[in-house]
C-alpha cells in the first residue's frame, strides 16, 4: 500500500573523526560505564554499518525496543550516538534515525 510519507530517505551524515575522553581523578566520565555494556557495544557495531531506527537496532541485536531505547539514551548522553534524521513507518509514525557521532573513540587513563 503506497504511503504519503517517505520511509527510508537517504541519510547524509558524517561523524566526527575522533573523540578523546580523558579519565583521571578530577574528571568524571560516564563513557566507560556506557560502553562497558554488551548491548551498547552491539548497538555501536550495528550503527557502524548504517544509520538505523530504534526498532531496526533492536531487531538487529535481538533485544527489546525498550532495552535499545535505554542504551541509545545513554549513548546519546555520552555523545557517541546522535539522532540524524526522521523516517516514517508505513503507518506514518515518526521514527528517529540514529548514527554514530564519532568514527573513533580514544580513552586515555591518567593518574
Amino acid at each position: 500500500m503506497p504511503t504519503a510519507f517517505p520511509y527510508h530517505t537517504p541519510v547524509d551524515h558524517t561523524p566526527r573523526k575522533q573523540t578523546n575522553v580523558i579519565v583521571d581523578d578530577e574528571t568524571q566520565t560516564d563513557v566507560l560505564q556506557t560502553v562497558s555494556s554488551e548491548t551498547a557495544q552491539q548497538i555501536l557495531a550495528t550503527l557502524d554499518e548504517d544509520p538505523a531506527t530504534t526498532s531496526d537496532i533492536a531487531e538487529a541485536i535481538d533485544t527489546s525496543i525498550q532495552n535499545a531505547k535505554y542504551h541509545l539514551k545513554h549513548l546519546c548522553e555520552a555523545d557517541l550516538v546522535e539522532a540524524v534524521d526522521t523516517w516514517y513507518s508505513k503507518r506514518g509514525v515518526e521514527m528517529t534515525v540514529y548514527a554514530l557521532s564519532v568514527e573513533e573513540l580514544v580513552i586515555q587513563l591518567k593518574q
